[in-house]
C-alpha cells in the first residue's frame, strides 16, 4: 500500500477516533460516502494504524475525594484511583475523561464557561461528548499560547467545547505575554479584549490547568514564552507554579516579578468571585503549584490522581509542621 492511501487512512482514522467526528461529516471533507468511510476505517484497523483496548470504567479515590475536601474547603474533588505510573500520555487522558465527566454534570441551558490552555484541558475538551446546550457560551480567559503546541491554544479549545457543547464562543485576541508591562496594559484596555475579559469575570465555570515551574511540564516553558534561565529566576523569585498564566508562590500569592506584569489574561482575583473553578492537573512534580492553587483559595473544584492528591496533602502537613514548630 502507498504511503499516500496509508496517510489518507490515518488521517481519517484521527478524525473519528480521536476528534470525534461522525462518519458523515467526514464523508463531505474528503468526498466520499459514509459507506466508503465506514470501510476505511475497518481498513486502517487491518493496517495497524488504529489500535482498540477496551479499559474498565475509571476508578475514584473516595476517601482520597473527602480528605481533599475536608482539608482545603473545596466543594468538589474528583481523584483517579490507581493512576499509571511512568506514563504521563495515558494519566493525561484518565484525568481528561474524569474531568470531562465532571464538567457535564455542571452544564446547563444558559451556561457561560471560561477556559483557559494546556496539556490538561486539551484532553478534558477531547472528552466532552456532543450535547445541545441552549444559549450557551464558552470564553478563552487567557492570550494565546505561541509559536508552538497550537492544539492546547485557547482560541481552539474555546471553539471546540463551544462546537461540542452547541454553543456560541468568544476569542480573546491577544497573546498571552507580551514585552513590558506598558504594551501590556495598553491591550488590556483595547475594547475586544477590555469586553471579553468583563465577560469572563460574569461565568459560571472556569476551566483551568495549573503549570509546574520544572520546565518538563510547564506549558509556558514548551510553548515559547520562557526559556529554562526564565524558568530557574522564576524559581528563585519563588515561583512554584502558575494558573492562567501568572506565577504564584507556596502560599498562593502572586508574585511580584516583571512576567507577572506583563500578561493578557483574567486576573485571578477573579476566579475567587466565579461560582465554581475546576482545576485539572496531575503528576507529582505539580503538587507543589496544586498546594499553591489550593492555599491561594483559586479553585472549588480539583480534579487529579491518586498519587498526586497524596503527595499534595503531605506536603501540606509537612509545610504546616515546618510553620508551626
Amino acid at each position: 500500500m502507498d504511503n499516500d492511501r496509508l496517510e489518507l487512512l490515518g488521517q481519517v482514522a484521527v478524525w473519528y477516533y480521536e476528534d470525534n467526528l461522525e462518519q458523515s461529516v467526514i464523508a463531505e471533507r474528503i468526498g466520499k460516502s459514509r459507506s466508503m468511510i465506514s470501510r476505511m476505517l475497518q481498513e486502517a484497523r487491518e493496517q495497524g494504524l488504529v489500535e482498540i483496548r477496551v479499559t474498565y470504567p475509571l476508578k475514584q479515590d473516595v476517601a482520597l475525594e473527602a480528605k481533599l475536601c475536608e482539608t482545603f474547603q473545596l466543594s468538589e474533588a474528583w481523584v483517579l484511583a490507581e493512576p499509571p505510573i511512568n506514563d504521563r500520555t495515558t494519566l493525561l487522558r484518565r484525568l481528561g475523561r474524569l474531568s470531562a465527566r465532571c464538567l457535564h454534570e455542571k452544564v446547563r441551558d444558559g451556561i457561560q464557561i471560561g477556559i483557559g490552555w494546556g496539556a490538561s484541558l486539551h484532553q478534558l475538551v477531547r472528552s466532552v461528548y456532543k450535547v445541545q446546550i441552549n444559549d450557551a457560551r464558552v470564553i478563552q480567559i487567557m492570550g494565546a499560547a505561541g509559536h508552538s503546541d497550537p492544539i492546547i491554544d485557547g482560541s481552539e479549545l474555546a471553539s471546540w467545547l463551544a462546537q461540542k457543547l452547541g454553543a456560541h464562543h468568544r476569542f480573546l485576541p491577544a497573546p498571552l505575554f507580551v514585552e513590558t508591562a506598558a504594551v501590556a496594559q495598553s491591550l488590556l484596555n483595547e475594547r475586544a479584549i477590555a469586553e471579553t475579559l468583563s465577560l469572563a469575570q460574569k461565568v459560571d465555570i472556569h476551566l483551568v490547568g495549573i503549570g509546574a515551574i520544572d520546565s518538563r511540564l510547564s506549558g509556558l516553558y514548551r510553548t515559547g514564552y520562557f526559556n529554562e534561565q526564565d524558568m530557574n529566576t522564576h524559581r528563585e523569585a519563588g515561583a512554584v507554579g502558575d494558573i492562567i498564566g501568572r506565577f504564584i508562590g507556596s502560599e498562593g500569592q502572586i508574585l511580584d516579578i516583571d512576567a507577572n506584569r506583563c500578561v493578557i489574561a483574567l486576573d485571578l482575583e477573579s476566579l475567587r468571585h466565579t461560582p465554581t473553578v475546576i482545576g485539572v492537573a496531575g503528576g507529582e512534580v505539580k503538587a507543589p503549584a496544586i498546594l499553591a492553587a489550593l492555599k491561594g483559595q483559586y479553585l472549588d473544584v480539583l480534579v487529579t490522581d491518586a498519587v498526586t492528591a497524596t503527595c499534595v496533602l503531605d506536603l501540606h502537613t509537612d509545610t504546616r509542621n515546618i510553620k508551626y514548630a
